[in-house]
């Protein structure tokens, strides 16, 4: 264990060094009263019989305290004492940094640092008779301290507010040593600097400021932070907790005990309740009332802004933001749950006493998060109970926290419950029992028959956050086990409000105990091995609304006598043929029994007015639905996968408020009612049902429509033009062979599947579509056309395709060819040089020239020379080309691209090859898609354009054998002159050369070759204002050869002028000047006027 040394103690705050009869009678004593006021604890020596020499108890009092304040009068060097408590001063502040403040009282600074004056007369008597060290290390002392800036008591006028502020600044200094009561408190300083916004503490305004959040989230804390942070800076400051009024005297006691905290007064006493804006209207005061839960606690401490003097804060914090609005506070700091990361850093620093998990904790550890749901009192809580326990031990509680509320987080997060009204906690138990992650309008919906009142129960719930809604209901987790333990103490299984514990409604339903009492049943039936429901088990629970069966089936071996009128009828996996005939379903509002084993539901015609929405899906053995001509308010009607099922009865013909109809997959399906409008029907899908040959002619204002997979050849005419409102049409299948008829509105058609040769004319025609999907379509020979409007097509699988027309009028965002390997290379020509599209896929071998930068692999880096890589800005792009290796059963394929500049990731590219028909790839094929150098995201970043860039392309799903990149600028030049190794070869045997192709700038003086870093390419009369320089190497030869050699090789690459063509011959002239003088000094031997005569004409001719 380490031990503090002596000196590392500090005992005061305060040591005063001064001349008792000049100022301790007045100044000082007011001084140290202000510090008493303020908490600041003084060194006071009277009880010190004083000598000649600074005896000890000073010496230790010196060393004890924080600050040294020294009080520099003009009798102050008579006194050899004080003299000597300069020096010791002085002494702890070279040695432990001592904070040392001075105070000129009547006093000249130059007399002290001089010793001149009255006060420099004063400090050659006491120097009389003392030795030559002794007075030297007096001056030295006081040369010193003169030059400490300090407060002039004759720079003020008043001495009262010079008091005031050295006693400020002395505390200000106390504070610079930070407060360790919020140390490891995660997340603590970011919400403090966010306060900072809503504190605008320059403003001379007084501003009252809400801190609101659920219970638990670490409000206090952060009021008692910030305090900590802010009350130095106020002249009088206090922090109120635990807040109760009740009468007029505790009203009274109330601001009494207000007062007597942020005035120092211990006996003050008040009598009426203007006391406090009496006592506190012209002062500048920091207040911090915490766990405020009453609006008349408000109106008691700080009813009025007025109340406090300007520049003043008043910090409320508090569960109900009503209370703040009632109030007029709208200056309200919402405190979030902290990031999974920091929730797992509370987490640990209870459980391991440290910022992360200990080994082999990790997973645990976040499971642990996960069901705390990110509460830092839930965290803190649990995590303190855990410290010292193994893995094992915390697998076996993960279990109890599921479960049960440790009592210390019940104990804070009760509070909020119970000082709800009767009615509100009553909606509480139903959100935290059953309706949790629901929608808004579904709850209101299946409790408008209660007296809840959803609406505001709901928005008082949200206000003092014991839930949050936008348009979703969200209890926080804890909170929802608060709500069942609350029903948990209700009594016994059968007489409980809600039952959601799955053994105890396994009890329940086998022994029949349930009671009036029981209002809702969530049973999740994954949780018990088997149960065999009684037939009588819900014949005494009648006022049961809600019954909730899922994840798993149940046994009922005989029909049920019995089951209530229930709003909520959940029940997967159905086990009988039919509900009870004494079931009455007028007041169901929602109906699930997918997977049953139903045939039916009820006979005849029932009331149904509540209905909102039926679910049947996947009931294989349903063959009829009821008349459901009384569900006027039937929203959802769901039949997918209902394999038995013949015929939808024309009773839907009444659902005017039907807005959805689903029943894909019902393969015996052939009935469906005609000539009829439902009002608001938006979206049919009757796909796959094989056997379905008319057209769902239902409604004029459908929006989606689903019929792929049918028997339906034609898309009627007669009733194209009606149809105005159909944005997506899926009809294709082996029926159709043609299309004539397409409604103008639809931007989006499926014709996977079909037999169709060419696309119909009345689809090319279409003015807005968007979208076309022809996979599949094996006879389609000829994209022969397409809309102007069109941005993707889907053509994968098209296996007899031979020619796409390319002239399409915009960009293309995707263009799918996969396995349309009869594609002729002048429509896969046409496909690639598609400009702006985001994705391409057709089949190919080899990766087109025009991608200037190539190799083997996945891997590609561009190194840009030296000037280059100004040509690049943050809005530059690439294009890149994969080779894919054959593959298998394929399905689905993410490719990924990073761009990385010296190892960091500068771009993320991901692209998806998704043909919607699955099946395995029969040769390569050739991906190619574009992005972005810089993202967006990341440009402000981008400070240097870097000079080498790696391509790192991969892919779980296929093999890249090759890949090719080319790159843009953000004007939409290619660049194509900058490149690593000049082939496939050369990246193979890891080369990295980066070489230039060089240009001759149109200066009449300069005659080398630069990079065309500023791309004047006017300069130059390019080919097609596009044409890209050949950069082969030429071994052996420098970078200037290099570009001349490059130049008059392919001539058809640049035009050059006149005057660069003279350039070039100069600059070929000087090098073969060169090389003559070198074998003229060797063979013949110093012809050094030769040499001069050669170098000179080379020079001279190059200058031109």
């Amino acid at each position: 264990m380490a031990f503090s040394s002596p000196s590392d103690f500090k005992r005061y705050h305060v040591f005063s060094s001064f001349h008792g009869p000049d100022v301790r009678s007045g100044f000082l004593s007011h001084l140290h009263n202000h510090f008493e006021s303020k908490g600041i604890t003084p060194f006071k020596d009277q009880e010190i019989e004083r000598g000649h020499t600074i005896g000890p108890e000073l010496i230790q009092a010196i060393r004890e305290s924080r600050v040294s304040i020294v009080v520099l009068s003009e009798k102050y060097a008579s006194s050899c004492w004080c003299l000597d408590e300069l020096v010791e001063i002085l002494k702890c502040k070279e040695a432990s940094g001592q904070v040392v403040m001075t105070i000129f009282y009547k006093v000249d600074p130059s007399d002290v640092r001089k010793q001149r004056g009255d006060f420099g007369s004063t400090f050659k008597k006491t120097c009389e008779g003392k030795t030559w060290i002794v007075k030297q290390r007096w001056i030295k002392a006081l040369e010193y301290i003169a030059t400490v800036a300090g407060e002039h008591s004759l720079s003020w006028a008043n001495e009262a507010e010079l008091i005031q502020k050295i006693a400020t600044d002395v505390s200000n200094k106390l504070n610079l040593t930070p407060s360790r009561d919020f140390e490891g408190m995660v997340g603590l300083e970011a919400h403090l600097t966010k306060l900072d916004s809503f504190l605008c503490l320059e403003s001379d305004d007084v501003k009252m400021i809400g801190i609101w959040g659920p219970a638990g989230i670490g409000k206090t804390t952060i009021a008692r932070a910030l305090f900590n942070q802010l009350s130095t800076g106020f002249r009088l400051s206090c922090f109120m907790g635990t807040i109760d009024v009740n009468d007029y005297d505790s009203k009274l006691c109330l601001q009494n005990k207000l007062l007597s905290k942020i005035l120092n007064q211990k006996d003050m006493k008040i009598h009426h309740l203007g006391a406090i804006e009496e006592w506190l209207h012209n002062q500048r005061v920091l207040i911090v009332l915490d766990d405020v839960d009453d609006l008349e606690q408000l109106e008691v401490l700080a009813k009025e802004s007025s109340w406090f003097g300007h520049g003043s804060r008043i910090i409320v914090s508090l569960n109900d933001r009503k209370i703040l609005k009632a109030h007029g506070i709208n200056d309200i700091y919402d405190v979030d749950f902290p990031s999974e990361e920091e929730a797992l850093e509370i987490l640990c620093l209870s459980a391991f006493k440290q910022n992360s998990p200990q080994d082999g904790f990790e997973e645990v550890a976040k499971r642990v998060v996960e069901l705390c749901g990110k509460l830092p009192l839930g965290l803190r809580v649990v995590g303190s109970s855990f410290y010292g326990e193994s893995e094992d031990e915390w697998r076996i509680q993960l279990y109890g926290i599921e479960t049960n509320l440790d009592r210390k987080i019940e104990n804070v997060l009760r509070v909020g419950y119970d000082k709800l009204s009767e009615r509100h906690q009553s909606l509480f138990l139903h959100i935290a029992c059953f309706f949790n992650h629901k929608s808004v309008d579904y709850v209101t919906t299946m409790l408008a028959d209660s007296t809840l009142d959803v609406e505001n129960g709901l928005k008082t719930l949200a206000a003092k956050s014991l839930v949050s809604t936008n348009g979703w209901i969200t209890m926080h987790c804890l909170l929802q086990q608060l709500g069942r333990q609350v029903v948990v103490q209700q009594g016994d299984p059968g007489k409980r409000q809600f039952l959601v514990e799955a053994k105890e409604i396994r009890d329940v339903l086998a022994n029949e105990t349930g009671t009036e009492s029981v209002i809702g049943i969530s049973f999740d039936i994954s949780k018990i091995e088997t149960l065999s429901i009684s037939k009588r088990a819900f014949n005494r629970m009648r006022n049961l609304k809600f019954l909730n069966f899922y994840n798993g089936s149940v046994s009922l071996l005989e029909d049920m006598e019995y089951l209530p009128r229930l709003r909520l009828l959940y029940w997967g996996s159905y086990p009988r043929k039919s509900l009870p005939l004494t079931f009455k379903p007028e007041c169901l509002v929602e109906l699930y029994m997918g997977f049953s084993k139903l045939e039916k539901l009820w006979g005849g015609i029932q009331p149904l007015t509540n209905l909102k929405k039926i679910n049947l899906g996947y009931s294989s053995n349903l063959k009829e639905i009821p008349n459901l001509s009384k569900a006027t308010n039937l929203k959802t009607l769901t039949l997918t996968g209902c394999e038995s099922l013949v015929e939808i009865p024309s009773s839907i013909w009444n659902l005017q408020k039907l807005e959805m109809l689903y029943a894909s997959g019902c393969i015996k399906l052939q009935v469906i009612p005609t000539n009829i409008n439902l009002a608001s029907l938006e979206e049919v899908n009757m796909s796959n049902c094989s056997r379905l040959r008319s057209f769902p002619d239902i409604s004029s204002n459908i929006k989606r429509l689903y019929v792929a997979g049918t028997m339906i050849k034609e898309f009627p005419a007669s009733i194209v033009g009606h149809w105005c409102r159909l944005d997506f049409l899926q009809i294709g299948s082996r029926s159709l062979k043609r299309l004539t008829h397409v409604p103008e509105s639809v931007t989006h058609l499926d014709l996977r599947n079909s037999d169709i040769k060419m696309i119909p004319d009345c689809v090319i025609g279409l003015p807005h579509l968007v979208s076309l999907l022809v996979e599949n379509c094996t006879k389609l020979v000829s994209i022969q056309g397409h809309s102007p409007s069109l941005v993707t097509l889907f053509a994968d699988h098209c296996i007899s395709l031979k020619s796409v027309c390319c002239s399409f009028h915009g960009p293309i965002s995707k263009l799918m060819f996969y396995n349309c390997l009869k594609l002729d290379k002048e429509s896969k020509r046409g496909i690639i040089q598609q400009s702006g599209n985001k994705s391409i896929c057709l089949p190919g071998k080899e990766i087109p020239a025009e991608f200037t930068h190539q190799t083997i692999g996945n891997l590609i880096t561009i190194s840009l020379a030296p000037g280059c890589e100004e040509a690049y800005s943050t809005f530059s792009r690439f294009k890149a080309c994969l080779l894919l290796s054959p593959i298998k059963n394929f399905a689905f394929n993410k490719i990924n691209c990073f761009l990385r500049s010296k190892g960091v990731e500068i771009s993320r590219t991901t692209e998806s090859i998704y043909p919607f028909v699955s099946g395995g790839s029969l040769s390569e094929h050739l991906f190619i898609f574009c992005g972005d150098l810089f993202p967006e995201e990341n440009r402000s970043l981008m400070d240097v354009t870097p000079n080498e860039i790696l391509f790192d392309f991969s892919s779980s799903d296929v093999e890249i054998v090759e890949c090719g990149v080319k790159i843009f600028l953000s004007s939409g030049i290619e660049v194509g002159y900058c490149e690593t190794g000049g082939n496939r070869n050369h990246h193979i045997d890891g080369e990295a050369e980066a070489f230039k192709v060089t240009q001759v700038e149109n200066s009449k003086h300069t005659g080398h070759w630069s990079w065309l870093r500023k791309l004047r390419l006017g300069k130059k009369k390019m080919k097609n204002n596009k044409t890209e320089l050949s950069s082969r190497p030429v071994s052996g030869f420098s970078d200037l050869t290099r570009g001349i050699f490059i130049r008059y090789q392919e001539p058809e690459a640049v035009e050059l002028t006149k005057d660069e063509r003279i350039t070039d011959l100069s600059s070929l002239l000087c090098i073969g000047s060169l090389v003559v003088c070198f074998f003229l000094s060797v063979f013949f031997g110093q012809p050094l006027v030769v040499s001069v005569l050669l170098l000179f004409s080379c020079f001279f001719l190059q200058m031109q």
